[in-house]
């Protein structure tokens, strides 16, 4: 069994219509899906809702382009770490996962949340650099776009180390490979 697990987080129709690059991105999500069930590594998915998406909406649903296949965990959040009053943690202990490859969506909110939420828990975090994304929050006053955001997650996490967890980066292309 393996100690990895692939956390697909928050790729879901509303989430991505407002994210730059999501055709790139979501593409890229599936590619990382594919070859990790071929390597047996499990895939788990993270639905986020809220007043604005609420459950079962369409808003909600995950996007058309991936589908969780039957049996694959899908973990209900409302808030932006998807470990936070989730049943996530315990899905991952039951399957012996040490280690996550995340991705999805958005960047500078319920990815960078789930990325040290997994840390503080003692989880490596495997962030993939090129299949994470969001939208511009300028237009709720910060004062950097989501180029900006990604980079600079992508550069933290490869800098973040704990005693018991480290984080890191790598491409879609090299997760799995």
């Amino acid at each position: 069994m393996s100690e990895t697990a692939l956390l697909v987080v928050d790729v879901q129709n509303d989430v991505m219509a407002e994210s730059v690059n999501s055709d790139d991105v979501i593409a890229k999500i599936s590619s990382l899906v594919d070859r990790a069930r071929e390597q047996g590594v499990p895939v788990f998915w993270v639905q986020h809702s809220d007043p604005g998406m609420p459950r079962d909406s369409d808003a909600w649903q995950v996007v058309p382009q991936l589908v969780p296949a039957p049996g694959e965990p899908v973990v209900h959040k409302t808030w932006g770490d998807a470990f936070v009053e989730t049943d996530l943690a315990e899905r991952l202990q039951e399957r012996d996962v040490k280690r996550i490859v995340l991705c999805g969506a958005q960047t500078d909110a319920c990815i960078r949340s789930t990325f040290y939420g997994g840390i503080h828990r003692g989880y490596d975090m495997t962030l993939v650099e090129d299949a994470h994304t969001t939208a511009d929050m300028r237009e709720h006053g910060l004062p950097y776009g989501p180029d900006e955001a990604i980079r600079v997650l992508n550069a933290q996490a490869s800098w973040t180390k704990q005693p018991d967890a480290v984080g890191s980066t790598t491409t879609a292309a090299d997760a799995f490979a």
